[in-house]
C-alpha cells in the first residue's frame, strides 16, 4: 500500500466537505483508498466506514457544544439507519468488490444531483410538519446504501432532515454529522466479519492517518461554514461527482463484463 501526498490532500477535502456541508466526504473517502492509496475495493469500503465515521463525529463535536443538535431527529433517522446499514453490509458478502464500486459511481451521480439542483424550497419548507414514518424509512434505505458501498449519505440526509423533518439547513448539517457517525460505526462492526471471511485485514495506519488529517479538515471547514457560498461549493462539487463517477464506471464496467 501507497501513502502519499495526494491521499493526505484526499483526507484533507474529505474532512473539509463534511465539515461545510455535512455531507459529501464519504463520497470521497472510496475513490482516494482505491486509487490514491491503492487499496482492494472491499477494504477501501470498510475502511471508508470507520474514517468517515470517525471524522464525522469529531466534525460534530462544535455542533454539540453550540447545542446545534436535534437529538429527537438523530434517534429516529439514525437507528434504522444504524439497523440498515448493518444489513447492507451483510449484503456486500453477495456483491464483487468491482460490484461494489460500480454500485458506488451510480450513487456518486446521484449525489451530485442532489448537489447541482437548485436549493429552491429547503429553507421555505424546514417549518413543515414533521413525516415520521418517511423519516424512518429514509433512514433504513440511507443506511442499506451505506453498508453496501461505504457513503455515509450526508447528501441524501440533509435534505431528507429539512424536507421531512423540518430542521433549518444549518440543524441538519449538524445532525446529519452525527447520524453519519452512528451509521458508520454499525456497519464497520459488520464488516470486520465480512473482512475476515475474505481473508482481507485493513491498514489502520492509513485510517488513523487519514482520521486525524480529516477530523484537522473537518474542524477548518466547522469554523469557514458561514463564510463560503454553500450554493457555488455545492455545484463545483456536484460537477466533480459526475467526473468522479463517469471515471469509475468506465474503469469498472469493462472488468465486470470481462
Amino acid at each position: 500500500m501507497t501513502f502519499n501526498i495526494f491521499a493526505i490532500l484526499g483526507a484533507c477535502a474529505i474532512g473539509l466537505s463534511l465539515g461545510l456541508m455535512g455531507s459529501g466526504g464519504s463520497i470521497l473517502t472510496v475513490p482516494v483508498l482505491v486509487y490514491l492509496v491503492d487499496q482492494p475495493e472491499k477494504i477501501a469500503i470498510a475502511g471508508s466506514l470507520i474514517i468517515v465515521g470517525s471524522i464525522a463525529l469529531l466534525g460534530a463535536l462544535p455542533y454539540i457544544k453550540q447545542k446545534q443538535v436535534d437529538w429527537n431527529t438523530v434517534w429516529l433517522f439514525g437507528i434504522p439507519g444504524m439497523i440498515g446499514t448493518y444489513g447492507g453490509a451483510w449484503l456486500s458478502t453477495y456483491l464483487s468488490g468491482l460490484m461494489q464500486l460500480s454500485i458506488f459511481a451510480v450513487v456518486m451521480l446521484l449525489a451530485s444531483y442532489f448537489m447541482l439542483r437548485p436549493p429552491s424550497n429547503l429553507e421555505a419548507k424546514s417549518d413543515h410538519e414533521r413525516h415520521l414514518i418517511k423519516i424512518v424509512i429514509d433512514g433504513l434505505i440511507v443506511g442499506i446504501i451505506t453498508g453496501i458501498v461505504g457513503v455515509g449519505g450526508g447528501f441524501l440526509i440533509v435534505p431528507a432532515l429539512v424536507l421531512l423533518g423540518g430542521l433549518t439547513m444549518r440543524t441538519a448539517i449538524a445532525s446529519s454529522l452525527v447520524i453519519i457517525a452512528l451509521k458508520s460505526f454499525s456497519g464497520f462492526i459488520k464488516y470486520l466479519d465480512v473482512l475476515k471471511e475474505s481473508g482481507l485485514s485493513l491498514d489502520w495506519h492509513v485510517i488513523w492517518i487519514m482520521i486525524l488529517v480529516g477530523g484537522l479538515g473537518s474542524f477548518i471547514g466547522n469554523k469557514i461554514a458561514n463564510k463560503v457560498p454553500q450554493d457555488k461549493l455545492k455545484k463545483i462539487f456536484g460537477v466533480f461527482l459526475i467526473i468522479m463517477g463517469i471515471y469509475i464506471l468506465i474503469k469498472s464496467i469493462p472488468k465486470l463484463l470481462a
